[in-house]
Order: structure tokens, then C-alpha cells, then sequence
């Protein structure tokens, strides 16, 4: 049986908790230090107090140097929200667009310069805002961006707003602003995700959302430099609208088409893996939005001119998540020498043509390949994999980039060291918080700012604005929540299923 067993990322919580198993008995000779309420214990000095921080600190530097070769997780670990038994999957689906292609960061400086040229030529944006300059790690994936405030900021699965990580333009806003603009750091569930209608928050949850970012980032830091008024739904209404035509225009797909090898990743596993796949009897199929001249050209670059006979059925232009959402649109045939759609109706698909738009239920209607023996995968929670897990019954596997990044830096021995700490630390704090020593009190006050400038530096580990994608400070962030919602299986790339036996 080739199976995934339900692993997901997270291993510096186990790894403490060995830590602090070891520690508790060999510093404090007590079976636990945690604090709990109602237990009568012996009150500490302010001597004690540093004595045993001294203690706890070393040994959290020289377990982080042993976890760091004994607890280091594997970037090309394929994770799990579910179980999976990979001998019961027939079929394999596939996203194009960061799933199969990864694209080089010129993608984002290519989208960024077309959207900022539509903002001044066709919305009449100020000329001034084409001299900020492009800031390639601004933002990061899975933020809000609230259109009544003109904030941008990470939310936790909770949606609680992590303090530190809330922006105006370019400059970020102290926690006081933050909690007297929203009375707290809770946002209502309606305001957020709504059910009946459009929220007011606005989640930038794809890769192609980057360059986004920082346009919202740039043209707002210009507009409030000069005092000059704007209406930040407006605001966000025209630049998310210049970033989508940046796509339909076929401006994006024309440059990348011409320089292939400058925004696309070169790697020969994607075509391993679809060999494998294909010569283990799997069915292959492709559903993504981008037209076809653009996909043929990135796939034959990856796998070769014979690409197409690898995969059972294409779909190009197909419009997710409509494609799963409308079950009126029905498939075009694509003529392959001209790329111009014939009008006769669609009754099978066949293997080697190539198709336009569609719906998901004719899809399954005329494969026969329905429930959990498919799989599909793409980079996009809401329109690759939402609709699919939730209607349909098929498995699927989401494609996180950042995830090797991330990992090797939760794997790096500073990183450790204070994730240790930090933990440690905190524990100290909660063993110790009811002391009514002034000179104890002293020593409690000077952990918690210590432990606060931890966590701080510990985000910008990351990224120097919003840290990581996965967490926030205490939680799992919004956008992890959705990722183990809707995804059965998670990985930074496509290629990582060569590890398994599928």
C-alpha cells in the first residue's frame, strides 16, 4: 500500500516538547515546570528567578545545535491534512500556473511594470507613483487587505489580526493605532468571509498576488506622502483590476511566451514524474485558466514537443472556479495549427486534442472519473482546490512554494535556538506570574519584553514585514487554515511525489 500518513508541518512544538521534558528534570529536579493554578509552591528570589533563566537558556543553545541535525524536517516532504492512500488514486489532475510551472521572480517585476503602466496610461494615476521602486519581498501570500481602512495585514485562523504585521502604504502601524481603529484585534467572521455577499476584507491568497502587494503598498505610501485624498475601495477596485488585465490582456503570456527560459524554471523532475505516472497506468488530465499557445510553449520547454500524449484530456481557458461552480458552459474543441475554437458540440473528449472552457459535471460525465480516485492539485486554495474537496469528493494537494524557504530556515540552528527559547521562556513566565515580589515582578516584566523582541525578530526571520505564511505568533494564520480545510495533501512542489511510490 503506498499511503501518506497525516504529517503536517510543525515539528518545533515536538521537538520541545522533548526539550522540555529533559530540562524539567534536570534543571528544577521536579517532574514539570509548567505552572498550575491552585498548587501551593515555594515563591522564588529575584537570585532564583535568574539563576534557573540562566539554566533554561543554555540548555536550550546546546539542544537546539543536537535538534538541528536529529529534528530537521525535509523540504521535499509531501505533508498531510488527511490520509491518503495513494494505490486507490487512478486519475491525476493538474493546475498549470505555479502546480506544474514555477515562475522565476522576473514574472512578478513583469506583471508589476504592465499594472503600474495600466494605472497611469488607462486610470490616469499619477506618474509619479512609476519612480517607487519595486520591493520584491514586500508582502507575502495569504494577507487581507481591509477596503474601508486601506490597511494591509496577516490574519490568524482565528481571525485575529497579528499585531506588528498591519500597514499603511509602506509604513507599519504601532500596535496602539491598530487597537483603537479596530476596538481589539477580532474581526467579525461576516466581515472577512461572508456567506450572503462581499466582504469589506479582501484576502490576496495566490502567488500573482505578490506584485499586487506592493503596488497597494507603493500607490498608497505615494498618495498619503503628498496628502493626496483617495477612497481605498476604489483604490484596491483599480489596482486588482489592473493586475487581472495584466492576464486577459495576453500581454503577461505574449513576454513569457518569448523568453521561456527567463521566467520559467528549468526542471527535468516535472518530467520524470509525468513519465512515471503515465507508465504506471495513472490517467493524466489538465484543467487550468491560461490559453493554449502559452501552456504548450512552457510544457514542451519542461517535458518535450510530445507532451500532449502524456494527458488523457486538456482544458485550457477554464475559467476556475467557474469551471466548477457553473454547470451550463459546455466545452469548446480547440483547433491546434490556428488555436481558434471550433462551434460544434462537444460529445467526448480525446486524448491529444485540446479544449475551451467547460464545466466540471460534463467533465465527469464524459470521463467516468469521479470521487476520491482522483487527485488534483494546484496552487490555489479557493479556485483549484476548494470546490473540488467540498462537491466533488476528489483528493486534493496543494502547491506551496514557500514552504522549502520556510523550512530551511525552521531548520537553521539560530532558528531553533529561539524557538526553544521563546517556549522556554514563556513557561518561565507562566510558572512565575504571581509573584508579589516588586523586585520579582521587575525580573517577570524584563522577560516579557525580551520574549516580545523574540518573537519579533523570530517573524523577520521570515519576512521583515509579515513574517511567515503558516503562523502568526501563537496561531496558524488564516491562510493555513484554509490550506488544511480544503487540501488533503501540501508540498513546495509538484516534484516532491518522486519520494513516493505513487
Amino acid at each position: 500500500m503506498a499511503s501518506v500518513l497525516c504529517y503536517r508541518l510543525g515539528s518545533s512544538r515536538q521537538i520541545y516538547s522533548r526539550f522540555s521534558l529533559i530540562t524539567s528534570q534536570s534543571c528544577s529536579g521536579e517532574s514539570s515546570y509548567r505552572h498550575i493554578s491552585g498548587n501551593r509552591r515555594k515563591r522564588k528570589t529575584e537570585g532564583e528567578l535568574w539563576e534557573e533563566y540562566s539554566t533554561r537558556k543554555s540548555y536550550c543553545e546546546n539542544f537546539a545545535i543536537q535538534a538541528a541535525s536529529g529534528y530537521a524536517v525535509d523540504p521535499k516532504t509531501v505533508f498531510a491534512n488527511n490520509e491518503v492512500d495513494l494505490s486507490t488514486i487512478d486519475v491525476y489532475g493538474f493546475d498549470y500556473d505555479y502546480t506544474l510551472a514555477c515562475y522565476t521572480c522576473e514574472l512578478h517585476h513583469l506583471i508589476y511594470k504592465h499594472a503600474l503602466d495600466n494605472l497611469v496610461h488607462r486610470r490616469k494615476f499619477p506618474p509619479g507613483i512609476k519612480d517607487m521602486t519595486y520591493k520584491l519581498n514586500f508582502g507575502i501570500r495569504g494577507l487581507h487587505f481591509d477596503t474601508r481602512k486601506g490597511l494591509l495585514m496577516k490574519v490568524d485562523a482565528f481571525h485575529h489580526i497579528q499585531l506588528g504585521t498591519v500597514y499603511r502604504g509602506l509604513q507599519r502601524l504601532p500596535n496602539e493605532e491598530v487597537l483603537e481603529i479596530y476596538g481589539g484585534t477580532h474581526i467579525p467572521e461576516g466581515l472577512i468571509m461572508s456567506f450572503s455577499g462581499p466582504s469589506y476584507f479582501k484576502q490576496l491568497i495566490d502567488l500573482f498576488s505578490i506584485p499586487e502587494m506592493t503596488l497597494l503598498g507603493n500607490v498608497i505610501e505615494y498618495l498619503e506622502a503628498r496628502g493626496i485624498p483617495y477612497d481605498p475601495e476604489y483604490l484596491f477596485s483599480d489596482i486588482h483590476t489592473a493586475v487581472k488585465e495584466v492576464h486577459y490582456s495576453g500581454n503577461m503570456h505574449k513576454e513569457v511566451g518569448a523568453d521561456v527560459g527567463k521566467y520559467l524554471e528549468s526542471s527535468s523532475e516535472i518530467g520524470r514524474l509525468v513519465n512515471r505516472l503515465y507508465h504506471r497506468g495513472k490517467k493524466l488530465f489538465l484543467i487550468t485558466n491560461s490559453p493554449f499557445e502559452f501552456v504548450d510553449r512552457g510544457m514542451t520547454y519542461m517535458i518535450g514537443k510530445d507532451w500532449v500524449n502524456y494527458f488523457e484530456v486538456i482544458v485550457v481557458q477554464a475559467r476556475k472556479p467557474l469551471f466548477f461552480n457553473d454547470t451550463t458552459r459546455p466545452f469548446r474543441f480547440i483547433y491546434p495549427k490556428t488555436g481558434t475554437p471550433a462551434w460544434s458540440r462537444v460529445k467526448e473528449l480525446r486524448k491529444g486534442e485540446y479544449y475551451l472552457e467547460g464545466n466540471v459535471e460534463q467533465f465527469m460525465k464524459l470521463t467516468g472519473w469521479k470521487g476520491s480516485h482522483v487527485l488534483y492539485f494546484g496552487d490555489h486554495i479557493y479556485s483549484d482546490l476548494a470546490d473540488p474537496s467540498l462537491k466533488n469528493g476528489w483528493r486534493t494537494g496543494g502547491i506551496i512554494p514557500e514552504l522549502e524557504d520556510e523550512i530551511e530556515i525552521g531548520n537553521s540552528v539560530p532558528y531553533k535556538k529561539s524557538v526553544l527559547w521563546l517556549m522556554a521562556l514563556q513557561d518561565l513566565i507562566e510558572a512565575n506570574q504571581e509573584t508579589k515580589d516588586p523586585e520579582c515582578e521587575a525580573v517577570i516584566n524584563t522577560w516579557l519584553k525580551e520574549r516580545n523582541q523574540l518573537r519579533m525578530d523570530m517573524k523577520q526571520s521570515f519576512n521583515p514585514q509579515f513574517g511567515s505564511i503558516f503562523r502568526t505568533y501563537h496561531h496558524p494564520t488564516f491562510f493555513t487554515s484554509r490550506l488544511c480545510r480544503y487540501a488533503d495533501l501540501y508540498m513546495s512542489s509538484i516534484s516532491n511525489l518522486l519520494v513516493l511510490s505513487c
